[in-house]
């Protein structure tokens, strides 16, 4: 089996809050395999946002071991923390979180220019992400003139640019009722196993979880 993409050791998160400490996380292992798409199941309150948090080096604060791409977290300044989720991780929220201004196409393209792709290589990979995701005919159409479904095809679209070893996904269906939840949760795991990246998804969505590789369940901080 090759390295795992994702490598967490003990992780721990706390908060202090009103004089009291509250304990997120409580010594997480977890390892995904390159190319593997696990689901993320619990409760609110178990602590799955914070453990994205963790894994995609968003914020500070967790204690243990946090690998990504075979780079130790906890050894790198930030700069380099930065780097690393630029160049190995996509986010997916609920809520797509597009820029209003911009098109479909350009909102898939600016991660790429960010990068250092010419404007034309962000395009050509912005055009075939979109139309493969059936927003061909979309392309030029503002966020306001899209529908849920379509901005969130959008928003993975964005996620998958950069051609990411990682996709983090916090409840990327839970905005959507839940036939257009079906079909754009279908569509991204065909796109994230055509492009070849890890995928790790939160959800409480069971029926959803099926479609997954491996389902890991977090319960009050713990993996059960």
């Amino acid at each position: 089996m090759s390295e795992a993409v994702i490598h967490l050791a003990d992780v721990r998160r706390s908060f202090a809050q009103g004089g009291v400490t509250i304990d997120v996380l409580k010594g997480i292992n977890l390892a995904v395999q390159p190319g593997e798409i696990v689901g993320l199941l619990g409760p609110s309150g178990s602590g799955k946002s914070t453990l994205l948090q963790a894994v995609g080096l968003l914020e500070g604060g967790f204690t243990g071991s946090i690998r990504i791409a075979s780079e130790e977290a906890a050894n790198l300044s930030s700069n380099g923390r930065t780097l690393l989720r630029k160049t190995a991780l996509g986010f997916i929220y609920q809520f797509h979180h597009l820029l209003p201004d911009f098109t479909a196409r350009e909102n898939v393209v600016l991660p790429q220019l960010i990068m250092g792709k010419t404007r034309d290589e962000a395009a050509e990979r912005a055009d075939q992400l979109l139309s493969r995701l059936g927003l061909g005919q979309r392309l030029d159409h503002r966020p306001s003139q899209l529908s849920g479904g379509e901005q969130q095809r959008v928003a993975v679209a964005r996620a998958l640019a950069n051609r990411p070893k990682v996709v983090l996904a916090d409840e990327p269906t839970g905005n959507l009722d839940e036939a257009t939840a079906d079909i754009v949760f279908a569509e991204f795991l065909h796109l994230v196993r055509e492009e070849g990246s890890a995928a790790l998804v939160a959800t409480h969505n069971e029926r959803l979880a099926t479609r997954m590789d491996r389902v890991v369940r977090l319960h009050d901080g713990r993996i059960a």
